[in-house]
């Protein structure tokens, strides 16, 4: 996920930081095993320019960036990065979609910032109503939120239609809350609903990659950098990668909520079970 982020963000990289992050793409196993002097001469530019590069993907400097690619490399399994081809066997797909989707949670494990999850729960604690907004693939993810969400007390809804989830977004305060999610983060539909709900005083969560559009408007970013020029079965793996953010902040809502809500969702259970029906609880 470290080396989506740079892909991601190169666009947006001054001339010099691009540089850097040229050199890192090139020879990532290379720059594990280098100082920072090796790596700046490699791209021809400063040792300070290096640590800006750094700071700039959200790293406290050097050592931070170089521990967490050693740590994304190490991690990776082999065959995540082949793609799947016509005459594979399916032992063959087993283990490419497989590598790939465990390597996407590894790399998700090991770069989402915890203090982010922290504050987006703060957020949503003190949310009157939260909505989730997300066309295409993230529409489902959308979904599958508001599916979660619902549970804990709080109204909430999701919006898939571009024409409704900007009504919608006009018609927000302060109070409540929007988490807008994409993939791709250029929707022009879904930056338009976040500005609409920052302009009404909303909250606005974003779940997108770096340096995009839809992270622009964001009152929180939860950056999800990943790659997908390179196959059309990378946005597979890019969906866990979103839901599993989404049980994150799921889990850590319901169990913020404290021990009352702890009962509610347990007196909810013990009423439909009188009708054999399953809570389907995402709490013990």
């Amino acid at each position: 996920m470290l080396l989506d982020s740079i892909r991601t963000q190169l666009d947006s990289l001054s001339k010099s930081e691009r540089k850097v992050a040229l050199a890192v793409l090139a020879s990532p196993n290379g720059t594990v095993s280098q100082n920072i002097t090796a790596l700046a001469r490699a791209a021809q530019v400063s040792e300070p320019t290096v640590v800006r590069f750094c700071r700039t993907l959200g790293y406290d400097g050097w050592h931070e960036f170089k521990l967490k690619l050693a740590q994304g490399l190490a991690l990776a399994l082999p065959g995540a990065s082949e793609q799947p081809a016509q005459d594979d066997l399916a032992s063959d797909l087993v283990n490419k979609i497989c590598s790939r989707s465990i390597n996407t949670l590894l790399d998700l494990r090991n770069n989402l910032k915890p203090e982010l999850i922290q504050k987006a729960l703060d957020i949503l604690s003190r949310a009157n109503k939260i909505e989730f907004y997300g066309q295409g693939t993230s529409g489902f993810v959308a979904a599958d939120a508001q599916h979660k969400f619902f549970r804990s007390g709080v109204p909430t809804i999701a919006y898939t239609d571009p024409a409704i989830h900007a009504i919608a977004a006009a018609l927000l305060h302060e109070g409540d809350v929007v988490v807008v999610i994409s993939q791709r983060g250029n929707n022009p539909s879904l930056v338009r609903s976040a500005k609409l709900a920052r302009r009404g005083g909303a909250e606005v969560i974003v779940l997108a990659p770096s340096g995009t559009p839809l992270a622009d408007m964001a009152s929180l970013l939860i950056p999800i950098d990943l790659v997908f020029a390179t196959d059309p079965y990378t946005p597979i793996s890019a969906r866990l990668a979103y839901l599993v953010v989404i049980d994150v902040l799921a889990v850590g809502l319901a169990l913020q909520r404290g021990p009352e809500f702890r009962k509610k969702m347990q007196n909810a259970q013990k009423a439909l079970q009188e009708f054999d029906m399953q809570f389907d609880s995402f709490i013990g």
